[in-house]
């Protein structure tokens, strides 16, 4: 019998875009014209309603969620199977840990305006709050600027870390089903090399 052959995760970037599939980047480019922002680099769609976005409201969160659909990227992390070891993070730490992590990676990672790395400084796996945070587009300071408007030009402010943890929080909400409100025992994932 031959054996399985591991297929390797697509590579997937913040600019990729499959217009004729309706995903698209509304990432601008530098040779956008203000007038230009927020249609698709790649095709010109003007598909999001981007004054509503921009409103950032919680009870809103369904539309926030279908706009992030018409992204390529976004739509990748809303639909790609989250990771065993990343699913095993969140039933260690139970919602409300998870909640605490979720926060502290804000204000670690994406809070601070002028990061260096902006914009690499989450990865694509290995923790559900990466899924989430490139779904949610609270991955870095550049992504929330452009959908959430939120300027790159000062720290977040605690209304602001709040609305990020809130969209991470749905989002986890409705992808992770068997997380519950404490810590659960999982045990760890044995390396193939360590057996």
């Amino acid at each position: 019998m031959k054996p399985l052959v591991e297929l390797k995760p697509l590579k997937i970037s913040c600019t990729d875009s499959d217009c004729d599939n309706d995903l698209h980047c509304f990432k601008a480019t530098r040779q956008m014209g203000h007038e230009e922002r927020g249609s698709c680099r790649s095709c010109g769609a003007k598909l999001i309603d981007w004054q509503r976005l921009h409103r950032r409201s919680i009870e809103d969160v369904e539309f926030t969620f279908e706009a992030l659909h018409n992204e390529k990227i976004r739509h990748h992390f809303f639909h790609v199977e989250i990771d065993q070891r990343a699913k095993n993070y969140a039933k260690r730490k139970g919602w409300l840990e998870l909640r605490e992590a979720v926060e502290t990676r804000i204000r670690k990672h994406v809070a601070k305006s002028g990061n260096p790395r902006d914009g690499r400084q989450t990865p694509f796996e290995g923790n559900p709050i990466y899924y989430a945070q490139h779904a949610t587009a609270t991955c870095c300071r550049t992504c929330l600027n452009y959908w959430h408007d939120i300027s790159k030009d000062h720290d977040l402010t605690d209304e602001e870390v709040d609305y990020c943890v809130d969209l991470i929080e749905m989002y986890l909400r409705e992808r992770l089903d068997d997380v519950q409100v404490g810590p659960q025992h999982v045990p760890p994932i044995r390396s193939k090399t360590m057996r």
